[in-house]
């Protein structure tokens, strides 16, 4: 979640630049148009899915985790949550959380058992994790950016830097029960927030909402990335990617770009702020928007290939 509303006004020049481009195929289904799914909800955030489309999001001042079924029910999954942020599934149901309240990322099992994945690095509490993304071996990239919460019992900044983090998976020769291995891989960034990659796990792309860039990456076998190059002049709160190539961005509605950063649409959403996006519902062929007070869905054209156990 993001309270920097400023953002909204250099987004606002950049979609107006960007929407002139002409002749350009989008993304949504022909004559689909954007629902209010459910608006009773102080912040939504962390849209992700499960392997059957239901969808998950976070209402992160009121400290829960929400479900949307497949078959259009809205219940709580999760509450208390840790005040959860971004999130996203693994292919055996376990649900990774960027869990705010005291600055850990979490893996909740699908019987909602929470183990504490990570809370600091080199001996210094984490700024507060933000988004995650997980590549294809179980590997994971979260941002950790630096935003000042009004429920925080802690102390000043620690970590001297607002970086992204990389989790290894567990290798054979780890002993049971061995810690992960952590390892700061972007520390040149203003403020990183949204983070998706490709899922070939191949290719990182890593907002810098603060700055108002977007950059892409190159991952190597190890989990270090290379190559670092501008996608797109744009900053994001949060980001998924379809089955083309495109990746979307949120901030003011939905923008999305192509894999070269030519902006192709923009999806409008009636909220100040869309934080969060993600493909969900049997398919994977529906978009799904976490903004303000609510949730929204539009019917696309494409359909998303980053959630686990997608059909």
């Amino acid at each position: 979640m993001n309270r920097v509303r400023q953002s909204v006004v250099v987004l606002s020049v950049s979609l107006a630049a960007g929407c002139a481009a002409a002749g350009q195929r989008g993304v949504t289904a022909p004559g689909a148009s954007v629902e209010r799914l459910s608006r009773e909800f102080e912040f939504t955030e962390g849209a992700t899915c499960d392997a059957e489309g239901n969808v998950y999001f976070t209402d992160q001042p009121n400290d829960r985790i929400m479900r949307w079924s497949v078959d259009g029910r809205l219940s709580v999954f999760m509450k208390p949550s840790n005040r959860s942020n971004g999130m996203m599934f693994d292919t055996k149901g376990n649900l990774y959380s960027c869990a705010d309240e005291k600055n850990e990322l979490w893996m909740i099992t699908p019987d909602k058992k929470v183990t504490v994945l990570v809370k600091e690095y080199k001996g210094k509490l984490l700024n507060a994790p933000n988004d995650v993304w997980l590549r294809p071996d179980g590997g994971l990239y979260f941002t950790d950016p630096w935003y000042k919460r009004d429920w925080w019992k802690r102390g000043p900044q620690e970590q001297e830097v607002e970086g992204v983090y990389y989790l290894a998976p567990h290798r054979e020769e780890d002993k049971p029960g061995a810690p992960r291995q952590l390892t700061r891989v972007i520390d040149d960034l203003k403020t990183p927030n949204g983070i998706t990659g490709t899922p070939d796990g191949k290719t990182l792309f890593v907002s810098d909402l603060g700055a108002q860039r977007t950059y892409v990456y190159d991952i190597r076998p190890d989990g270090s990335l290379t190559n670092k190059r501008l996608f797109c002049q744009m900053g994001s709160d949060g980001m998924t990617i379809d089955s083309e190539g495109n990746v979307y961005l949120t901030g003011k509605g939905v923008t999305v770009f192509d894999k070269a950063g030519n902006q192709i649409d923009h999806i409008d959403v009636p909220e100040e702020w869309s934080a969060n996006v993600c493909f969900g519902g049997k398919h994977r062929r529906t978009l799904f928007i976490t903004a303000g007070k609510g949730l929204y869905a539009v019917k696309m054209r494409v359909k998303g290939v980053n959630d686990k156990g997608g059909k």
